[in-house]
């Protein structure tokens, strides 16, 4: 089981990168939908509002979020899977 988790540790690094990519995409179509612009605001953008910058800091939040459990569910799940072993 040791040997699972351990080898499994690249797989989940290589996982979360690709989650963070993904999720970014994601992030960037869904703020173009929601507020018809190409740039989500930063924190400190002068220009925009505390409104405008919490929402988008939550929709981020919350696509982050989701891709990340997700890509990390699939893969322990392949993991099980392959091996017959949960990675812990």
């Amino acid at each position: 089981m040791k040997a699972v988790a351990l080898a499994y540790r690249p797989v989940g690094l290589a996982l979360g990168v690709t989650s963070g990519l993904v999720a970014g995409a994601l992030f960037k179509q869904a703020w173009k939908l929601v507020s018809h612009d190409d740039d989500a605001p930063d924190a400190t953008d002068q220009e925009r509002g505390w409104p405008e910058v919490l929402v988008a800091a939550a929709l981020h939040g919350a696509i982050f979020g989701f891709v990340k459990a997700a890509v990390d569910r699939g893969g322990a799940t392949a993991t099980r899977r392959l091996t017959g072993v949960w990675p812990a």
